[in-house]
């Protein structure tokens, strides 16, 4: 089924308002994948995005008759997507200091990551490794709207009017945040090149 059919069938969004499982379903078909990969791109973890788009469909099931417009389904779906990804994303970094707490006191247990298995050079792993974790760290450190529409626009590859409707807020707004956390990710980047190049 294509975006537009589904969203101009007004009939299966008023079935699942009114409690229709299978229209309900379709409408879980349809945005799944789509809900999981924007996830992905939050969480870096492919089970945490299953988990999350889980919940993501919960909520939706549980809220859809709250649904104003019809036409803004499509947002209002991302919208969930993104405020799940992020609440993950905070209640995983205070599990992070409070396991860090645990490690001083020697309470946690210390088990080493074990290295995926790759095709490339020790090397070369390594510096991948290290690029990766150097623009997954920029990426954490912008301010919160400017990692949420960065990563909306550049990774995920919505147009900026889809950005105004997730995150609900103006085009300019939008805008200016995507171009500021362009800036300020290539200084943090440029950063850690001089340090290791």
């Amino acid at each position: 089924m294509q975006l537009r059919k589904l969203l101009s069938d007004d009939k299966i969004i008023e079935r699942a308002i009114a409690g229709d499982e299978a229209a309900f379903r379709q409408i879980v078909e349809f945005y799944l994948k789509r809900v999981v990969n924007t996830s992905y791109r939050f969480v870096f973890n492919h089970e945490d995005a299953e988990d999350i788009a889980q919940d993501v469909f919960v909520e939706v099931f549980q809220s859809i008759s709250n649904l104003r417009e019809k036409a803004t389904l499509s947002s209002w779906v991302y919208k969930i997507t993104v405020a799940k990804s992020l609440d993950f994303i905070r209640k995983k970094k205070r599990k992070k200091r409070f396991g860090d707490l645990q490690r001083i006191f020697g309470v946690a247990d210390d088990s080493p990551d074990l290295p995926a298995p790759g095709y490339f050079s020790p090397d070369e792993i390594l510096e991948n490794k290290e690029r990766k974790q150097a623009l997954l760290l920029a990426l954490d450190k912008l301010p919160e709207n400017q990692r949420v529409a960065f990563t909306l626009s550049k990774v995920e590859g919505y147009s900026y009017q889809d950005i105004t409707d997730i995150m609900g807020l103006t085009l300019p707004a939008v805008e200016s945040l995507i171009h500021r956390a362009k800036n300020n990710l290539k200084k943090k980047l440029q950063v850690f090149y001089k340090k290791n190049i």
